[in-house]
C-alpha cells in the first residue's frame, strides 16, 4: 500500500499545473472562500471513501480472491450508484439506465459464476474476499452520491486534487503505521510504471469520474 499511497499523492500533485490552469490562482481554487465546514468535511469523507477506502479493501479482498474477480466486485459501483440514486433521492429509472441495471447485474453474476469455487458455499475465503470486493464498490458508490448531491464550491480538477490527496494520506499513515516501507531498490522500468500509475492512470481517470458526464459535455468542469 505503500506505493499506491505514493501513487495518488504524485497523481494529485500533478493536478495543480491544470487547477492553476483552469482558474488563474491556485490558492483561491484549493482555499475557495465559499467553502465552509460542512463543505470540508464533505470532501474528507469523499477523499476517505473513494480513494482510501476502494484501494485498501481492494488488496484486502486480493488477498482472498483473483485480482479480476476483485476488479468485477469493484466495477459494479455504476450499478449501486442507480439503486442508491433511485431508493434513497427518488432519481428516475428510465427504460435504457434499467436495462443497463439487469445486464450489469447479469454480466455480473456470469463472471462470478465462471469462476465459482466450492469455497464459496462452505463459507471459505472467496466468500469473504466477494464481500470485501463489493464493499469497495459500495464505497465508491456513497461517496459519488455525496458528491453529486453536495454542490461543493470547487472547480473539477480542485475537487480531483483534495480527493486524491486526502485519501493518500489516509493510506501513507495507515501503511507507515503497520511497518510498511517503500521499497530499496527500485528499477528504471518500474519508475516508469509507477508515473504512468501515477499521473495518466490516476490524476486522468480520477478527473472523468470525479466531474461526471454532464460536466464534462457542458464545459463546466
Amino acid at each position: 500500500m505503500i506505493l499506491v499511497g505514493w501513487r495518488f499523492f504524485v497523481a494529485a500533485l500533478a493536478t495543480l499545473p491544470l487547477v492553476l490552469l483552469h482558474s488563474r490562482q491556485l490558492g483561491a481554487a484549493l482555499f475557495t472562500p465559499q467553502a465552509g465546514l460542512r463543505d470540508a468535511s464533505l470532501m474528507i469523507l469523499i477523499g476517505l471513501l473513494q480513494t482510501a477506502a476502494v484501494m485498501e479493501l481492494l488488496f484486502w479482498a486480493m488477498k482472498h480472491v483473483s485480482a479480476s474477480t476483485a476488479a468485477i466486485l469493484h466495477f459494479t459501483h455504476p450499478i449501486w450508484v442507480v439503486l442508491f440514486g433511485r431508493v434513497l433521492h427518488g432519481e428516475p429509472l428510465r427504460s435504457a439506465r434499467l436495462a443497463g441495471l439487469l445486464l450489469g447485474f447479469m454480466g455480473v453474476a456470469l463472471a462470478l459464476a465462471l469462476g465459482i469455487s466450492p469455497a464459496i458455499f462452505s463459507h471459505g475465503t472467496s466468500l469473504t474476499g466477494e464481500i470485501i470486493g463489493l464493499a469497495s464498490a459500495l464505497c465508491w458508490a456513497i461517496a459519488t452520491l455525496v458528491n453529486k448531491r453536495a454542490a461543493l464550491p470547487f472547480n473539477s480538477w480542485a475537487l480531483s486534487f483534495w480527493q486524491m490527496m486526502i485519501g493518500a494520506l489516509a493510506i501513507l499513515i495507515l501503511a507507515y503505521s503497520n511497518g510498511l516501507r517503500w521499497p530499496d531498490s527500485v528499477t528504471a522500468v518500474q519508475w516508469g510504471w509507477f508515473l504512468w500509475l501515477a499521473i495518466p492512470a490516476s490524476t486522468g481517470s480520477f478527473r472523468a469520474v470525479v466531474c461526471g458526464p454532464e460536466q464534462r459535455w457542458s464545459g463546466k468542469g
